[in-house]
């Protein structure tokens, strides 16, 4: 099975993402559900080798170190086949995995968008470690996004749960020491 998504899911920041598995341009299944615990940036592009599309991933291809430095799972889906996503990467040197959205399922569920059909839009998707939406923006395919507007959506991403833990910490904290104090009134 190329695609297992839920079409009723609208993608939107603050909700749960929904999951979905396809292939990558060297065949293995890749699952977004398998990808919790970590940031996971989805780069929606609408075709292999045409102009703009070529220009983000290589873009992406260039600055690959500081999207290893976010330490995101960061990935392109497109339509086509194993064979033509093994092309590109191959041709452009591209390390990011490419996803295999035959049916365009995947893509139609996350590129929504109110007045531009699917095929005219490319998107950026980010979810967080828990698996919710952080940022979500569709736009135009002769558009791309800048690789620092992708990196400081991940980053943002990061530091909602973070400070989610931060907040847990701190509550555990200011418990112990409550009960601390409550054991040393007991004493006195």
């Amino acid at each position: 099975m190329d695609t297992d998504v839920n079409d009723n899911s609208q993608p939107a920041v603050g909700k749960v993402a929904a999951d979905f598995s396809l292939k990558t341009e060297k065949g293995d299944t890749w699952t977004l559900s398998a990808q919790r615990g970590k940031v996971v940036a989805l780069l929606f592009y609408p075709g292999d080798e045409t102009l703009v599309c070529t220009k983000q991933l290589c873009s992406v291809r260039d600055n690959w170190n500081e999207y290893l430095a976010t330490k995101a799972v960061v990935v392109g889906i497109s339509r086509g086949t194993v064979e033509q996503h093994q092309e590109f990467a191959r041709h452009h040197h591209l390390p990011l995995p490419l996803l295999v959205d035959t049916r365009g399922e995947v893509t139609k569920s996350y590129r929504r968008h109110w007045w531009m059909p699917v095929t005219f839009t490319r998107a950026i998707v980010v979810i967080d470690a828990k698996g919710i939406i952080r940022y979500h923006r569709v736009m135009s395919r002769a558009r791309r996004p800048t690789d620092y507007n992708v990196l400081s959506e991940i980053y943002a991403a990061q530091t909602d749960v973070r400070m989610e833990k931060y907040q847990q910490l701190l509550e555990s904290l200011r418990s112990r020491m409550k009960s601390r104090q409550d054991n040393e009134g007991r004493e006195a």
